[in-house]
């Protein structure tokens, strides 16, 4: 499965149990994008820079069933897309800011594993940015003080927070044009889908 169908096989595995036909026409959809890309590949080129970045993104309550939203988070090293996940998120967001706070949450969590991980080869970043489209998340994730409006946000998610103050990520704004999680949280029309999809430096098999 290739990353651009993550968003859409997600939504799909909750079928599994009881198939409906918009379920059918899901899983064609997908072996027909699946038919028509084999010579697509990422692209890993020499000599890039080497600095770690990250993007995330989040779609508010678009399980029409649960209202629960999906996290999509990828990560770079120079120009290589290295890591990326999109998950419905546990607990139903009351506000857009929410769930792009519990996105950023995830994405540093993703973020440090890997920051951890390149340490062992004496590899070290600090204040890793985490580009994110919400500004209110931003600010959240910057505040000091448990404002009332957010104290119902679980305890978990607070953790970036944490590490912002340590200095070890930093949440920075990205406009929605520039935001490259946005294909693993929602579908897309076709001009936006290869935008984003260049960007990731997705490219034909020489």
């Amino acid at each position: 499965m290739t990353i651009f169908n993550t968003w859409l096989s997600s939504k799909l595995s909750k079928g599994n149990v009881k198939h409906i036909k918009t379920h059918l026409i899901a899983v064609k959809r997908i072996f027909k994008y699946l038919v028509g890309t084999p010579d697509l590949g990422l692209a890993y080129s020499k000599g890039s820079c080497f600095d770690l970045i990250a993007y995330c993104d989040a779609d508010y309550a678009g399980d029409k069933i649960e209202r629960k939203s999906t996290s999509g988070t990828c990560q770079f090293l120079g120009i290589a897309l290295i890591s990326w996940s999109c998950r419905k998120q546990n607990t139903i967001a009351l506000s857009t800011k929410e769930v792009k706070y519990v996105s950023a949450a995830n994405c540093c969590s993703q973020v440090l594993w890997v920051k951890n991980l390149l340490e062992d080869f004496s590899i070290r970043f600090e204040n890793i940015p985490i580009f994110c489209d919400n500004t209110s998340a931003i600010n959240l994730s910057k505040n000091p003080i448990q404002y009332s409006r957010s104290k119902h946000i679980e305890i978990k998610h607070h953790f970036s927070r944490d590490h912002v103050n340590k200095k070890e990520i930093e949440l920075i704004f990205v406009d929605t044009e520039n935001q490259l999680a946005d294909i693993f949280t929602k579908p897309l029309v076709e001009d936006r889908f290869n935008f984003i999809k260049n960007k990731l430096h997705i490219i034909k098999k020489p």
